[in-house]
């Protein structure tokens, strides 16, 4: 369970700072936020 939440995590990010790199600023925070969030580690699952 842990991997399947690694990996939508780091897919998250990742979509995040494309999004930031395309200029869609709030979009890509929330996408970073959320996929830091969701990573075991994270603030909810760890």
């Amino acid at each position: 369970m842990s991997t399947i939440a690694l990996i939508i995590g780091i897919v998250l990010i990742v979509a995040g700072i494309f999004a930031l790199l395309r200029r869609q600023m709030l979009w890509g925070i929330v996408l970073v936020v959320v996929g830091v969030i969701v990573a075991p580690g994270g603030f909810l699952i760890g």
